[in-house]
Order: structure tokens, then C-alpha cells, then sequence
């Protein structure tokens, strides 16, 4: 298995082939199945990363980075160690349960016999990341780069020994900026979450993984739904804000609105290209059929592929986000986005998350308090790589 940087070393080596020629039907092929293993490969470090990092011991007091540990069998002994007393080597003080708490703040997890298993419900969210750009920084400081949007000036003729009579302009440079959110998942009423000593003692489960996984899915769930709503100022810029849009203005979507979508992306942007909706508005366009109930959309027309996670849409990946409203009749919802995702939107993410364990406070109430956070930052780069994808009935 190729890694990222063999992965990264060939898409360039695609391009260096090329050189300044358009890229060929092959060369476009090739770059695109690198990529689709290119965002396999990141996915898989990056759940590798969240899975051992909540074995990461930490160094400190209070606060602890998560990240990748060294193979070593005593740091899930060294990090559960910390999840409970928040120090790395002090001795943990032998507390029993005197009431191992109310059934639905934890007793559930401790009777006499108890099943090995725990039934977490599921509700997808987030989606969009994974087709956008994404940059990890050492520091939240105000990260600038420049851009430049020259399309409108061309190249004029000229009569021999005679000046230009008409011709373009100067450069005119714009700027983009991402700073640095910080995302905090907490307990009930904003305060830190609490875990009962006896119940981080005495539990048939990983209480701190799960406690670790669940603050980290908290976040996640806030910072998906910003990458695509964000309204800026207090917030990242979602990629539907202030962006240009296509207006499907037919009752339903209509197989040409989706037609005329594809073509209001300039070629340039469209050789990487994907949808991305939420789930309901896929089921609305896989629910398109003829006047005699045959779907429009279909593998022969090179139409909506089969399969639950390999989706396409008249030749384009489909990238599912919940975070998308429902296309809905009537409504002027932004509903979704077609182009270069990732040229278009860029997420800023600032080193690893930091969990913060506290056992000093409620120490008296005989539990540990513990936060998750992280900082971020979302917005959109090039407004011409996509269209947003609007209902205006």
C-alpha cells in the first residue's frame, strides 16, 4: 500500500508529465483514481490517530494533547491513570462505590452481570471536510495568502510600430485570512462533564475512551455544521455563504437543472468536481422517473451509480453531508454545492485536540471533571470553483 507522500508524489508526477499540455483522458483517470486512494489513505490515518490517541499519556497537570503514543503496553495503564486523577504519576487513592449513582448518569454500566456490550445510537453528520481542502498549523495565529482573479483581461493585437489601441488591466491582488475558533465540548448546562470516581473504577466498560470519543464527536458535530453554514465574523464562513448559486426554479429538481448545474462550473473546475447534499435531497433525485416510472438517473445514462458508498451523479461523486438543508418546493433553501470542493473551501485546523482533566474541583463530590477543545477555522478560497445549489420556486 502506497503511503501519502508516494500517493502525493505521484498525482505531481501526473502533472510534471503533462507539463503544460491539457491533461489527456488517461492522465485524468490516473490523477483520479490517486486521489480517491489519496483520501482513503488520510481517512485512515486520521481514525488511527483518534483510536490511539486515547492511549496518549500527557505531561502536566491538567492538560493533555491528543496524539499519536509510542507502542508501549503501559500507556493505556499511564492514560487511564490520568483520565482519573489528572496527574501521570501519582497513586490512585482506592475509592469503592458507596452508591455507584443514578441509572441514567451511569448505574447502568455497573450491576451485578452485565452484557458486554453498550448500544450507542448513530446519526451521521460531517461529510464535506473529507472533500475539501484541509491544513493543520502549530500556532492560531492569523494565517494570509494572497489571490488573484485575471480571467476578464486578455491579450489584444497590435499594428506594427504602433502601441496597443485597447488592452487589460493591471494585476489586482485580493487577500484571504483563517484564524483560529475555539470549539469546546462541556458537560450539562455548559460545565465540565462529570464522572463519578466509582464509576471510572468500577464500570465493565472503557469509560475514559468512550468519555474521550464522545466530547471529540461533540465537536465534530458543531464544526460540520459551520463548514457548510458558517455565517463568518463569530464564525467560520460556510461553503453556502457568500458564494454564487444555481437556482433550480422547476417544482422538483429536474434532470436538466442538474444538467445546467454541471455546465455553470467552468471546464477548468470540473475535472474534480463533486456534489455534495444531504441524504433526504439524494433520495428526492434518485426518486426522478419518466412518464412511465422509470428512473431518469441511472447507470446506463451514466446517472446515480449503484452501491451505498460509491454515489454518482451524472459522472460526479456524491458526497453526503447532513449539515445541507432539504431541497424543498417553495423554500429558497441552500441545499447543496457542485464543483472543485477542493479548490473552492479550505478548513484550518491549529496542532491536536486537548482534553482537559480536572479531579481537584468536585474532588469533595468524589468526581473528575473533564473538557474537550479545539481550534479551528473554515472559509472559502476560490467562489469560482463550485456553484451553491439554491431552491427558488
Amino acid at each position: 500500500m502506497k503511503t501519502i507522500e508516494e500517493l502525493l508524489a505521484a498525482l505531481q508526477a501526473i502533472l510534471d508529465e503533462a507539463g503544460t499540455e491539457t491533461l489527456s483522458d488517461d492522465q485524468v483517470e490516473r490523477y483520479e483514481k490517486l486521489e480517491v486512494e489519496l483520501a482513503a489513505m488520510r481517512k485512515d490515518v486520521e481514525i488511527r490517530s483518534r483510536q490511539t490517541a486515547y492511549t496518549t499519556p500527557v505531561s502536566g497537570a491538567l492538560g493533555v494533547h491528543v496524539a499519536t503514543p509510542k507502542e508501549d503496553d503501559t500507556l493505556e495503564r499511564a492514560f487511564n491513570h490520568y483520565m482519573r486523577t489528572g496527574q501521570q504519576n501519582a497513586d490512585i487513592v482506592e475509592l469503592r462505590a458507596q452508591s455507584v449513582g443514578t441509572d441514567a448518569a451511569g448505574g447502568f454500566l455497573v450491576p451485578d452481570v452485565l452484557r458486554d456490550k453498550m448500544v450507542e445510537r448513530l446519526k451521521a453528520f460531517g461529510g464535506l471536510a473529507s472533500a475539501v481542502e484541509e491544513i493543520t498549523t502549530s500556532g492560531g495565529e492569523t494565517l494570509r495568502w494572497p489571490t488573484l482573479d485575471d480571467t476578464a483581461n486578455s491579450g489584444v493585437i497590435a499594428a506594427e510600430g504602433t502601441a496597443p489601441a485597447s488592452g487589460g488591466a493591471d494585476l489586482v491582488f485580493g487577500e484571504k485570512t483563517l484564524g483560529a475558533f475555539k470549539y469546546v465540548a462541556p458537560g450539562a448546562t455548559n460545565l465540565p462533564l462529570r464522572v463519578s470516581v466509582e464509576l471510572l473504577q468500577d464500570a465493565a466498560f472503557d469509560i475514559e475512551g468512550l468519555v474521550t470519543r464522545k466530547l471529540g464527536e461533540r465537536i465534530a458535530r458543531k464544526q460540520a455544521v459551520d463548514w457548510v453554514t458558517g455565517a463568518g465574523t463569530t464564525l467560520p464562513f460556510g461553503i453556502t455563504t457568500g458564494t454564487s448559486g444555481t437556482a433550480f426554479t422547476s417544482v422538483g429538481i429536474t434532470y436538466a437543472e442538474l444538467v445546467a448545474a454541471v455546465h455553470e462550473v467552468d471546464p477548468d473546475y470540473r475535472m474534480g468536481a463533486r456534489w455534495a447534499f444531504n441524504d433526504a435531497t439524494l433520495a428526492k433525485i434518485e426518486s426522478i422517473v419518466d412518464t412511465t416510472g422509470r428512473p431518469i438517473l441511472n447507470d446506463a445514462n451514466d446517472g446515480i451509480a449503484t452501491g451505498p458508498n460509491n454515489k454518482t451523479l451524472l459522472g460526479y461523486p456524491v458526497v453526503i453531508d447532513q449539515a445541507f438543508a432539504t431541497y424543498t418546493d417553495g423554500g429558497t433553501n441552500k441545499w447543496g454545492v457542485f464543483g472543485d470542493l477542493n479548490a473552492g473551501y479550505v478548513i484550518r485546523r491549529v496542532k491536536d485536540l486537548t482534553l482537559i482533566v480536572n479531579p481537584y474541583s468536585r474532588a469533595n463530590e468524589g468526581q473528575v471533571e473533564y473538557v474537550l477543545w479545539a481550534r479551528a477555522d473554515g472559509t472559502v478560497q476560490d467562489p469560482n470553483a463550485y456553484r451553491v445549489l439554491i431552491n427558488a420556486v
